[in-house]
């Protein structure tokens, strides 16, 4: 199984270049980083997690910028939005920003995406909460129309465009890897017909097991094969990621906290010694 890793970058976090470099260098395969566009100050959506929204989610860094920079500073590593709120982006300037990132890095982007939790949030860039994934399902297919037609249209009920030429399309083809995450049904009906891997945050491995059985129900009548797992955030611990490994999940992605490179550094050798990963 593969092992990445994620973390909310900021400017008072450890720079997410040296973040990626020391996680290449300690055998991870991979690093992925969230997006939070703002965060309303009249939010009455709750925190999933529960308690107090943490600071760094009102100081993340764009990710395309951050990862952008990150590429410059490793080889092999992966690299990845988890998620991307495809929900607060103009499709047509997100396929090019996808594309781009994708040759900037050589190939190595995985292009995690997600409704949102926030509802205030997409509220405030146009999307009404309550067609959040019709919003996100039409923007999918409308990007996945320009990064493989060269001559590429769209016409939804949401998305909506003639005949348009946009370059460059992505190097991995026919698209980065798309990695669709949430649990709830609607977002195992995307997940089956869009995505090429499901991506649901931690819970435990009987829950991750049953929503597979009815991702698997939904892929088949789709016609497709068995939709792969990433596992996003759960602990480090050998004996679960040992137990999601028994299930099938090809990648947990562990998370570390949004701090300097004193406290995050340290933890990643932790996790790198305690899973058995061989330096890069």
């Amino acid at each position: 199984m593969r092992i990445g890793v994620t973390i909310m970058p900021t400017e008072r976090s450890i720079p997410l270049w040296d973040f990626a470099r020391a996680a290449e260098e300690l055998g991870f395969e991979s690093v992925f980083v969230p997006e939070h566009t703002h965060i309303p100050a009249a939010r009455q959506t709750p925190f999933p997690q529960g308690g107090e929204l943490p600071d760094a989610y009102r100081r993340v860094f764009d990710p395309f910028v951050a990862l952008a920079a990150a590429a410059m500073q490793t080889t092999t590593i992966r690299i990845g939005t988890g998620v991307c709120l495809v929900t607060q982006h103009d499709p047509i300037t997100l396929a090019k920003q996808v594309a781009t990132l994708d040759h900037v890095s050589g190939g190595r982007f995985l292009f995690g995406v997600g409704a949102g939790w926030n509802r205030e949030e997409m509220a405030n860039h146009g999307t009404p909460p309550d067609q959040r994934w019709a919003v996100l399902r039409e923007r999918v297919l409308a990007m996945t129309a320009i990064w493989t037609q060269d001559l590429a249209e769209y016409h939804g009920s949401h998305v909506s465009f003639d005949k348009i030429w946009s370059w460059p399309k992505p190097l991995q083809r026919p698209r980065p890897p798309l990695l669709l995450g949430g649990a709830s049904r609607p977002a195992l009906e995307r997940v089956a017909e869009l995505a090429d891997a499901w991506m649901p945050i931690a819970t435990d491995p009987a829950t991750i097991a049953e929503q597979r059985r009815t991702l698997d129900d939904l892929a088949a009548a789709a016609g497709r094969d068995r939709v792969p797992v990433t596992v996003f955030s759960p602990p480090a611990q050998p004996e679960l990621l040992a137990e999601y490994a028994r299930l099938g999940v090809e990648r947990c992605v562990l998370g570390v906290p949004s701090a300097d490179a004193v406290e995050v550094l340290p933890r990643l050798r932790k996790y790198a010694a305690r899973l058995g990963l061989s330096p890069g």
